[in-house]
């Protein structure tokens, strides 16, 4: 299997062209190319596919097998790889997820490849059943999560294509989040666990967060992730505005997120292509 690394703020995924053929078993293909000491070392497998009512198509599967509907870091990448691998030549173009279609605009470098990119992320969504989270509220913003006796972390739970929970902390980096994430992950309330974003306020038009993803653990971004701390932290007046953009840093780099009048959330930050190789993927693997 050829394949390409790379990473959007050390959110890193192995990126596979498609477009001809898609890849068989592509969840236990990437559980195991995933793994950072016997395989190539990513947070998941992308495939670059064919679409019929977009550009591109993406399709993403985590380090745990499990696919996923959405990834803003994956989809930069994703617009650096076709653009720098002439699969296109527009700098405008669509992208086909399982949560919908995204568009993408690149930002060119002296060298004439994609160094950043930004992505419409779309509009959040609030309500309970559709993020999808059990809960007696229509909307759980800024409401007490009991993970167990008395242990409770207030947050907001958003949508943005996947399911997140967000949640302010005085610390980011004091967290042991090897043992706090499982926990949100995990929870009951969320049928199909859960992305949680640890958020730290820095100033008035910054703030830092760490990242627990369901299926990966903690990765070192998220586009996703970044996105529902940009609305909830303008949402709950902690820092930023509507319309303006708000610096969101990552463990991985920064990014800057806008959330505008209509609702749309756009997301800009760099993609960065890593290397390129040639794996063999025992037959085991794909018959799994």
């Amino acid at each position: 299997m050829e394949f390409t690394k790379m990473h959007g703020t050390g959110n890193d995924y192995v990126y596979v062209n498609c477009m001809e053929q898609e890849l068989p078993n592509p969840g236990a293909i990437s559980e195991y190319i995933s793994h950072r000491r016997f395989g190539i070392g990513s947070d998941g497998l992308i495939m670059i596919c064919k679409s019929d009512v977009a550009d591109f198509k993406m399709r993403i599967f985590n380090a745990d097998a499990s696919e996923a509907k959405m990834c803003g870091n994956g989809s930069r990448c994703i617009a650096k790889y076709v653009y720098d691998k002439g699969l296109t030549d527009k700098t405008t173009f669509t992208l086909e997820t399982l949560s919908g279609i995204k568009t993408i605009d690149v930002f060119l470098g002296e060298d004439g490849k994609v160094a950043e990119a930004s992505i419409d992320m779309g509009e959040p969504i609030f309500k309970c059943a559709d993020i999808p989270m059990i809960s007696d509220h229509f909307m759980f913003v800024d409401q007490g999560l009991v993970l167990e006796e008395d242990v409770v972390y207030n947050g907001t739970a958003i949508s943005v294509g996947n399911p997140h929970f967000v949640t302010f902390v005085d610390d980011v980096d004091a967290l042991d989040l090897e043992k706090l994430g499982p926990k949100f992950e995990k929870h009951k309330l969320f049928p199909e666990n859960v992305n949680t974003e640890f958020v730290q306020v820095i100033d008035k038009n910054t703030v830092k967060f760490r990242v627990w993803e369901r299926g990966s653990g903690e990765t070192w971004a998220c586009g996703t992730g970044a996105t529902a701390v940009c609305v909830a932290t303008i949402m709950l007046g902690h820092a930023g505005k509507k319309g303006e953009e708000l610096t969101v840093i990552a463990k991985g780099g920064t990014l800057k997120l806008t959330h505008l009048a209509n609702n749309h959330v756009i997301l800009r930050g760099p993609a960065v292509t890593v290397f390129e190789g040639v794996i063999d993927i025992p037959d085991e693997v794909i018959n799994k």
